[in-house]
């Protein structure tokens, strides 16, 4: 397969998964990176994705727009923008390759959380636990985030045991990822990749996001989710150790 045609068959790939995540299946949209970084480097990857997650987030805010919790958000996002910051320090320091093999460590250690999860083991904090440790977790959720758009499972640790009340998590979750989506912007820009390229190939696959979003309300509610979710996971740790390989021997 050339380039070109790679380039896009990820891509296509990646925005569906990142839609189908945002109309039901959570967890689903972690798969969309290390997919994109199949076909193109990770950073440029990711750049594309950005406009896309923002647009999806604004759907997210407004629907859950009455319910949140103030104490959460002001304990994490201070850290979620350290997080953000040092993300992008990382990867205006370091090649490609170190991004690449830092994508596919993230992949792995991602989908192995969540096959473990799956399977009744999980690392559980207090729900009582102090501000410190949201606020570190925070630095985490920011940190996997700007390199691989997946910095929920640092997010869940602190806010999971708090047992929320169902419209409160989502739309506090909302609320959090869309000002860390935003704040990647700037690092984005700094990292020169909103460029002509991204930007267009970020308006051509916004529909495909859109519609995989309204096609993930319908199936949400006909597919087996167990079977479903073990596989997405499955796929997470082989391409994570692929992309790690290929960092190894890049």
């Amino acid at each position: 397969m050339s380039g070109e045609y790679l380039y896009y068959t990820c891509a296509i790939l990646a925005v569906i998964l990142s839609g189908l995540a945002k109309g039901g299946f959570a967890g689903v949209g972690a798969l969309a990176m290390p997919i994109m970084a199949l076909g193109i480097d990770p950073v440029r990857a990711a750049a594309i994705m950005l406009p896309i997650l923002i647009l999806q987030d604004a759907v997210s805010v407004w629907s859950f727009r009455h319910s949140w919790d103030a104490h959460i958000l002001k304990v994490m996002l201070p850290g979620m923008a350290a997080g953000v910051g040092l993300g992008y320090l990382f990867a205006a320091q370091v090649p490609e390759t170190a991004v690449l093999g830092a994508l596919g460590f993230i992949s792995t250690l991602f989908g192995a959380q969540r096959l473990w999860v799956e399977r009744g083991g999980a690392i559980v904090l207090p729900s009582t636990s102090p501000n410190w440790i949201g606020t570190l977790l925070g630095v985490a959720s920011g940190f996997t985030s700007q390199i691989a758009h997946a910095g929920a499972p640092p997010f869940q640790m602190w806010v999971l045991p708090k047992r929320l009340a169902r419209d409160v998590l989502i739309g506090t979750s909302a609320i959090a990822f869309a000002v860390m989506n935003w704040i990647k912007v700037p690092a984005y820009a700094a990292l020169g990749q909103f460029t002509r390229a991204n930007l267009m190939a970020t308006a051509m696959l916004a529909p495909i996001a859109i519609a995989a979003t309204f096609a993930g309300v319908v199936l949400v509610r006909r597919v087996d989710p167990a079977r479903f979710y073990t596989l997405i996971y499955v796929l997470m740790v082989l391409l994570g150790i692929k992309l790690m390989v290929d960092a190894a021997m890049g």
